[in-house]
């Protein structure tokens, strides 16, 4: 058993909400959990009005937490929280060892000061880790990578046809809602049902109006957003289902499309961001899904048809699905990857 050394780790308080749930937060939970296992005992501080971002009384919550963390302490932050928390997190960083987890390109400008700070950035996929070096100039050495894990799960079934799709992720414009019903709407005379699983409430007026261009499509009626989904509902949803489509426009990994290979779905998804690298392949380089750029709704139409009307392509899809399954990591190597980095810096 390695030395036993305590790391002070500061998470949105949505992290065991499933109201709000997200690969964030999925992420930082699991973490969290293991990371006593591999001899770091975790004193979790859970930040209130954290989530979609750090507002006001977040920020006040934020510095009241960081005054009670002794001084030479050693202290993993959630990337969401050092976008908007900049300025108390710069300050502790003068006075402990700061190290900050990213799952997405900050969208805050001010996170650059946190990122600077930090004696180490974590980042959860390869091209994320590129984009901190390269927009906030980090030295490269500062920055790794841990990706997030899966849990491996029961295979689809899938049907015949292959028109039960479903998207998993917050409703709000990044996720790319809107691409996808138009794709939709350029499919009339093919059959499927899609299920939308994810929160209403990220982005309340965007969700709205995608339910309004779901009944002005013509699509309302084989279309349902559902509301977030966790746990044995989550693994419902995933079970029968044909394959997952993740429209989004941004995303720094995207954990959902493991999940969906976890069960061996075939993913149809963009070329943006880490997704690529989360669809990954085969031993012998199969891709197991589709990749489109983000934001065309015509190339996400086609490569729906295709999907739709060629069975031997769906054939193929689901057994390089089932390959990549096989292949996925583990949580436990995420959180000794993380538990890596806090060694060096310890």
């Amino acid at each position: 058993m390695p030395a036993r050394s305590l790391v002070h780790v500061v998470v949105p308080d949505a992290v065991d909400d499933p109201t709000r749930p997200s690969g964030g937060n999925v992420y930082d939970r699991r973490v969290c959990d293991l990371l006593p296992d591999l001899g770091w005992p975790v004193h979790e501080h859970a930040v209130p009005d954290a989530w979609p971002q750090l507002g006001a009384a977040g920020r006040r919550a934020l510095a009241a937490v960081v005054s009670r963390i002794p001084d030479g302490a050693l202290v993993l932050v959630d990337g969401l929280i050092a976008e908007t928390g900049a300025p108390v997190l710069v300050s502790m960083a003068r006075r402990s060892c700061l190290v900050v987890l990213v799952h997405s390109v900050p969208a805050d400008a001010a996170a650059a000061d946190a990122l600077a700070a930090a004696r180490a950035v974590i980042a959860t996929s390869s091209w994320l880790r590129r984009e901190l070096v390269r927009r906030y100039a980090l030295p490269a050495g500062a920055v790794r990578v841990a990706e997030p894990g899966v849990e491996v799960g029961p295979v689809a079934a899938g049907t015949a046809r292959g028109g039960e799709l479903l998207c998993v992720g917050s409703v709000a414009p990044h996720k790319g809602h809107d691409v996808l019903l138009a794709a939709l709407a350029r499919l009339p005379q093919l059959q499927w049902h899609c299920r939308c699983v994810g929160s209403l409430d990220h982005d309340a007026s965007y969700a709205a109006a995608m339910c309004r261009v779901a009944q002005g499509s013509g699509v309302a009626d084989r279309l349902r957003f559902t509301g977030p989904r966790t746990g044995a509902q989550l693994e419902a949803a995933f079970g029968s289902a044909d394959v997952l489509v993740h429209p989004a426009r941004v995303e720094g990994y995207g954990m959902v499309v493991v999940e969906a290979l976890a069960h061996g779905l075939p993913v149809i998804t963009t070329t943006a961001g880490g997704l690529p690298d989360a669809l990954g392949a085969t031993p012998d380089g199969e891709r197991p899904g589709l990749l489109v750029p983000p934001g065309d709704p015509t190339a996400l139409a086609g490569a729906l048809s295709a999907w739709l009307t060629d069975r031997d392509l769906r054939d193929r899809l689901r057994r390089a699905a089932c390959g990549r399954r096989a292949e996925l990591p583990s949580w436990s190597v995420t959180a000794e990857q993380v538990a890596s980095v806090l060694r060096e810096l310890r």
